[in-house]
């Protein structure tokens, strides 16, 4: 089938906005003939779909597609993000609710990295916030072995190059120091491949245990290890709508075009995602954690 309709959404971004495959996976699943319309093999991924086409992949029927689902997951150390692992470990996937549907990362975390990890059903809106461009935050808790002064600081502070990388500058506070290992809070934007664990290291500090607390206005807060709680809708409207069309459920209507456009990552104070408490007491290895150490007394209100 070759044929290409006049109006209509192309089918690469239709399947990828289905949580299907992203869009260059769906190219390739044309190429190789895994894609049918109206029972016809599908040859050209120029195609565009107007909603009234019988879609298959793989033999199964794609449904029209669903309201854009945003979820807050604390992903445990020892999974891997990616939905088939050619080493047989698990995967972050085998552990969701069967009742989730195919969701997609945004991002990712690896093996041994812990933390909140974002889910979605929209391939679109996953590609967006993972696009450098975005520049969403992205904010950790690392727990290292070795020091670090200033001058290491200094020197993650304006961006770093390792083995031909380029990383760019990162936010670094030192949070404290526990016997040979220090805690430091990071905040970068780019998120290429282990870059907070390659960056410490070449400052001469051994990653042993890496928290992500947020990405961009979505926090990790007080979710336990496992848990999953969805996005509300107009949260997710209000926080992503200038960057991706969604279709979202708000509680009263489905909404299918662009929310107003405001500052990216600029948190909605009624409905977002709560901070951890700040406690010292629970700043330990076994405390949770999204937590940081509290520096001072709260004050009683005025009279």
């Amino acid at each position: 089938m070759s044929e290409t309709s006049d109006n209509g959404e192309r089918i690469a971004k239709y399947l990828a906005r289905a949580g299907i495959a992203s869009r260059r996976e769906v190219e390739r699943m044309i190429e190789d003939g895994r894609v049918k319309i109206n029972g016809k093999t599908l040859e050209t991924p120029a195609f565009k779909v107007t909603g009234k086409e019988q879609i298959e992949v793989d033999g199964n029927p794609v449904e029209d597609k669903p309201a854009t689902r945003l979820w807050r997951y604390h992903k445990p150390s020892g999974l891997v993000t990616t939905h088939k692992d050619p080493e047989g470990r698990e995967t972050v996937f085998d552990k969701l609710p069967k009742d989730m549907g195919r969701v997609i990362s945004i991002g990712r975390l690896d093996l041994t990295s812990e933390g909140l990890l974002l889910l979605t059903n929209d391939g679109a809106l996953a590609r967006a916030l993972e696009l450098p461009s975005t520049a969403w935050m992205r904010r950790y808790r690392a727990r290292a072995f070795g020091k670090i002064d200033e001058g290491g600081v200094r020197e993650l502070e304006r961006g770093i190059t390792v083995e031909g990388i380029k990383y760019g500058p990162m936010e670094v506070e030192i949070e404290r120091e526990t016997g040979s290992n220090v805690w430091l809070n990071i905040g970068i934007r780019e998120g290429k491949n282990r870059e907070v664990r390659k960056a410490l290291d070449a400052v001469g500090l051994r990653v042993n245990r890496l928290i992500r607390t947020a990405y961009g206005p979505f926090q990790l807060g007080q979710l336990e290890a496992g848990e999953i709680k969805s996005v509300p809708g107009r949260v997710l409207a209000d926080q992503c709508g200038h960057l991706v069309e969604l279709s979202v459920t708000t509680g009263e209507a489905v909404a299918k075009k662009r929310a107003p456009l405001r500052k990216p990552g600029r948190p909605q104070r009624s409905a977002a995602p709560r901070p951890p408490a700040r406690s010292r007491q629970s700043s330990g290895p076994g405390s949770r954690p999204g937590s940081r150490p509290q520096t001072g007394p709260k004050k009683g209100p005025r009279r």
